[in-house]
C-alpha cells in the first residue's frame, strides 16, 4: 500500500514540475530573442552596434554606396540661337519671364552688339535651378515659334562631375580627420622640435583643407545651378543660304561688270592717292632733272686728237761691198 502512495505521489510531482519547466523555457525563449531585436532596431535608426553583430554597419555602408551611385551629379549648359523681329523686347520678354517663375535665379550678364539701323544682336546669360531647368529649357525651345520668330540653334551640354564630386567629399574627410588627430598631439606635445613640426604640418593641412572646401563648393553650385546662353538675332539679318545653281549669263555679266568696277575703282583710288602726294613727287622730281642737267653740263668735253697721215720716205737700198 505504501508503494503504491509513492507511485501516485511520484506522478502529481511531475505533473507539477512540467508545467514549470515548460514556463522557464518560455521565458528563456522570450528573453533570448528581445535582445536581437533591440540590436535590429538600434542598426536601423543608426545606433552603435555592439556584440557580434558588427556586420550590419557593413550593410549600411553598403546601401549608401549604393546611394551615392544612384545620384547623378551633373553639370548642364544650354545654348539657344533665335531670329526674332524685335530682340530688345524679346530679351525683356525672356528676362522678365525666367526671374518670374525661378526667384533665384541670376543673370550674368547682357551684351547688345549693333547689327544695323535700331538692330542689335543681343546675348543673355543666366544661371537657374536645375529642378526648374526642364521647364525653362521647353520654354525657350518653343518661344521663337510661338512669337513669330525662328529657332536657329539648341545645343545642351552635359558634363558628369560625380567621381570628382565623390573623390572631394573623401578628400575632405579625411582631411578633417588628419586635422583632428593632428591637434590633438599638438595638446600633448610637450618638446618644442614636436610642436613646431605639427604646426607646419597642421598649417599644411588646413591649406589643402581651404583648397577642398573651396572646390566642394563650386561643384555644389554647378550642380545645383545650371548656365544659360540666350542669343537673338533680328530676322533682317537672317539670310537663308540660297540653292547653287548652274551657269548664269545674267549672273556670269554681273560678276564680270562688278569686277570692272572694282578695277576702276583701284583705278581711281590710286589716281587719288598720286594726286594727294603730287606735292612732295613734283619738287623731288624737278630737282633730280636740274641736278642731272647740271651734271651733264658742268662734264669735261674732250676734243679728239687728230691723226696725221705722214708720207713713206723712200727707202735707200744697201749694198754690201764686194771683195
Amino acid at each position: 500500500m505504501s508503494h503504491t502512495k509513492q507511485r501516485v505521489l511520484s506522478r502529481k510531482y511531475v505533473f507539477l514540475i512540467a508545467p514549470l519547466l515548460l514556463f522557464l523555457l518560455f521565458l528563456a525563449s522570450c528573453g533570448g530573442g528581445s535582445p536581437s531585436a533591440t540590436t535590429t532596431t538600434g542598426n536601423a535608426s543608426g545606433g552603435s552596434v555592439n556584440g557580434p553583430t558588427t556586420h550590419a554597419p557593413v550593410s549600411g555602408a553598403k546601401q549608401s554606396s549604393a546611394d551615392l551611385g544612384a545620384t547623378q551629379y551633373l553639370v548642364k549648359t544650354l545654348n539657344v540661337g533665335m531670329g526674332v523681329k524685335d530682340t530688345t523686347k524679346v530679351a525683356d520678354a525672356i528676362q522678365t519671364w525666367i526671374a518670374a517663375t525661378d526667384t533665384r535665379s541670376s543673370s550674368a550678364g547682357t551684351t547688345y552688339n549693333q547689327a544695323g539701323d535700331n538692330l542689335y544682336n543681343i546675348s543673355l546669360t543666366f544661371s537657374v535651378q536645375a529642378s526648374l531647368y526642364p521647364q525653362i529649357s521647353l520654354y525657350l525651345r518653343d518661344y521663337a515659334t510661338k512669337n513669330g520668330g525662328q529657332l536657329l540653334s539648341l545645343n545642351e551640354t552635359v558634363q558628369d562631375v560625380g567621381n570628382d564630386f565623390i573623390d572631394t567629399q573623401s578628400r575632405l574627410t579625411n582631411l578633417r580627420t588628419e586635422q583632428t588627430r593632428l591637434l590633438n598631439l599638438l595638446g600633448h606635445a610637450q618638446v618644442l622640435g614636436d610642436v613646431i613640426t605639427i604646426q607646419d604640418k597642421l598649417t599644411e593641412v588646413e591649406g589643402q583643407l581651404e583648397t577642398i572646401q573651396a572646390h566642394l563648393k563650386q561643384l555644389n553650385g554647378q550642380i545645383s545651378f545650371y548656365t544659360v546662353i540666350i542669343t537673338l538675332q533680328p530676322l533682317a539679318t537672317v539670310v537663308s543660304p540660297s540653292p547653287s545653281s548652274g551657269w548664269s549669263l545674267g549672273q556670269t555679266f554681273h560678276d564680270a561688270f562688278a569686277a570692272s568696277l572694282g578695277f576702276a575703282q583701284g583705278l581711281l583710288t590710286f589716281v587719288v592717292w598720286l594726286l594727294a602726294y603730287s606735292f612732295y613727287i613734283i619738287p623731288l622730281g624737278l630737282l633730280t632733272w636740274v641736278l642731272y642737267r647740271w651734271r651733264k653740263r658742268s662734264r669735261p668735253i674732250f676734243a679728239p686728237t687728230p691723226v696725221l697721215a705722214t708720207a713713206a720716205a723712200p727707202s735707200v737700198p744697201t749694198t754690201t761691198p764686194h771683195n
